[in-house]
């Protein structure tokens, strides 16, 4: 299968479009549109610091679509049940496999479902915990003791989750941090300036780690 194309910077002038990134809308019950500001302020930080060139707004993207292939970065969250069809499985196996990269942030009650969803797509792999030299944590910006915090649940350390092929990270899950609720508009959770911050270039990082390999 085709290898999906990314593209880092674009200018306008040498003609290059910019990028997309998606949002995944799926079944189950899960509350799959919670943090309804967090991508776009993401992106809006990343153009902004590292020089991304993404469009102002995700695009809601089913996961058996054929336009799931035309986004580099699928973002994926909520807080309860998550329900793969066959097809949506095959289609996000495909899309991983293909260059694509899906990033899974338990906004605290998606953990159950969404390691059994997990386990679905690859069958004979197994989630890892990310070690805090890997490259998502180490640039732009430094996050030496690995995922931060951002939000406290249940008193448990953040924890980074991964599925590799061919030493390439393909699926990143975040558990136990909230990253999209550190993204969110100020007003949301009225989380201080500095723990904002904290998630922003941690999202940096990974859109980062994306367009560069």
């Amino acid at each position: 299968m085709k290898r999906i194309a990314i593209v880092l910077v674009g200018l306008l002038s040498f003609g290059i479009q910019a990028q997309e990134i998606g949002l995944l809308k799926y079944n189950g019950g899960g509350d799959w549109y919670a943090n309804p500001t967090s991508l776009p302020n993401l992106i809006k930080y990343c153009n902004a610091s590292i020089n991304t060139y993404i469009k102002n707004k995700p695009v809601t993207v089913e996961p058996s679509s054929p336009d799931l292939f035309s986004y580099p970065f699928v973002h994926m969250t909520g807080h309860g049940n998550v329900v793969f069809s066959p097809a949506d499985i095959t289609n996000l196996r495909n899309y991983m496999l293909s260059g694509g990269f899906l990033h899974i942030d338990d906004n605290y009650g998606m953990d159950e479902y969404i390691r059994r969803e997990i386990k679905r797509i690859f069958p004979d792999k197994a989630l890892q915990e990310i070690p805090a030299n890997h490259p998502i944590f180490t640039g732009p910006n430094s996050f030496p003791n690995g995922l931060p915090k951002i939000h406290e649940h249940d008193a448990k350390r953040p924890q980074a989750f991964g599925i590799f092929e061919n030493n390439r990270l393909v699926l990143l899950y975040t558990f136990e941090c909230d990253l999209g609720d550190g993204w969110e508009d100020a007003d949301v959770h009225n989380d201080p300036k500095e723990v904002r911050e904290k998630a922003l270039k941690m999202g940096a990082n990974i859109i980062n780690y994306i367009f560069n390999n």
